[in-house]
């Protein structure tokens, strides 16, 4: 049952920038874009649409993707020109195929309940600025060997998708932030060919086995430049492994609260390095399970040499976290993506992740 949980105002400065940035302005529907100034980490830069028109998704339908509906979100999301996409009211959205996003876009979800699910869902190809923020999305599946528009003069033969939440595909400046993903068929997200510059901030994930993979496979050199943040999410109840699954790049994760894990939460493998601070892990209970960190398919001898630090973390009810490589050595020089806070405020820093209702109030289920 959906509850609404009312912050007094007094209490809106919690210490996450983003929060703080611009829930404390009572008046911020009257001022939305401003979102776009509230960015962190490596993702900071994405405009979305800030600058553009805003459209107004008013019909929850998605009946053609060849030739999309007018005030639907699919014919928002393929325009060319920057635009700042809001609802009209609480929109149940089941898609038929993929979502193709094109650049300059925000998906702007505040003050309605806005869920995403069905075919794809959300594919992020080959583009740069993007924001998407306050939306569930959840029970994707794939779709595909159809033909798809991604703008308002091209479509084209897509081919089977895997049912990934949102799938970042050679992507840049794209900020994912306080939205609820669970129960897709692939990845919740998935950032993979050369993806950089992301931030993954203040959402919560629940029911999922394989949350999140950064990085293509082992051998796909490109995706050394992969810069991400992941602060300040809620990994809630019923995942598996993969918060984040990690390739080459870089990796800033940062005073989120790790409640559920059934095998590991961070993984990686081809030498990834992955900066942890201020995070909180709670093991599972399973005596086999403790252990936060594995390193896939690789030998110990590859990789005592990776660089995989924790600073500042809590383990709770037996977990631990095994470093490896030259601990604060100048592969950590990016770890001022977000500056860490102390993890006992956890649940102060956490207490908005997710998706947030009218008048910035959280949701809760």
């Amino acid at each position: 049952m959906l509850e609404i949980h009312e912050k007094d105002q007094l209490s809106c400065m919690t210490g996450n920038p983003i929060d703080d940035c611009w829930r404390c302005d009572p008046n911020w529907q009257a001022n939305r874009q401003r979102l776009a100034d509230c960015g962190i980490g490596f993702g900071q830069d994405a405009l979305g649409g800030k600058g553009g028109q805003f459209y107004i998704v008013s019909d929850s339908s998605d009946h053609d993707p060849v030739n999309p509906k007018p005030g639907t979100l699919r014919h928002a999301v393929i325009q060319v020109e920057p635009l700042w996409i809001i609802f009209s009211a609480n929109m149940f959205i089941k898609l038929k195929e993929e979502l193709i996003v094109s650049s300059f876009k925000t998906i702007d979800g505040r003050g309605f309940n806005v869920h995403i699910v069905g075919g794809g869902c959300i594919t992020l190809q080959t583009v740069t600025n993007i924001i998407i923020h306050n939306i569930h999305i959840h029970h994707c599946v794939p779709s595909g060997n159809a033909q798809v528009r991604d703008s308002p003069t091209h479509y084209g033969f897509r081919s089977k998708s895997d049912g990934d939440g949102i799938s970042i595909y050679a992507g840049r400046k794209i900020w994912i932030d306080h939205c609820s993903l669970s129960y897709c068929k692939d990845g919740l997200i998935d950032a993979i060919m050369g993806s950089t510059g992301i931030t993954i901030s203040n959402n919560y994930f629940s029911h999922h086995n394989e949350v999140m993979l950064m990085g293509h496979n082992d051998n796909y050199l490109p995706d050394s430049g992969m810069q991400v943040t992941i602060a300040f999410n809620h990994f809630g109840e019923a995942l598996v492994q993969r918060m984040p699954r990690c390739r080459h790049g870089y990796f800033h994760v940062v005073n989120n609260d790790f409640t559920m894990w059934e095998m590991y939460a961070i993984g990686g493998s081809a030498n990834p390095t992955i900066n942890s601070q201020g995070n909180r892990y709670t093991a599972p209970s399973d005596p086999n399970a403790k252990e936060v960190t594995k390193r896939v398919e690789t030998d110990e001898k590859e990789w005592t040499g990776w660089n995989w630090r924790t600073d500042g973390d809590m383990m709770v009810n037996g977990a631990f976290f095994v470093p490896s490589g030259e601990g604060l050595g100048n592969q950590y020089a990016k770890a001022s993506s977000v500056e860490p806070r102390a993890s006992g405020l956890i649940d102060q820093l956490t207490m908005n992740a997710g998706v947030l209702g009218a008048n910035g109030y959280v949701l809760s289920f």
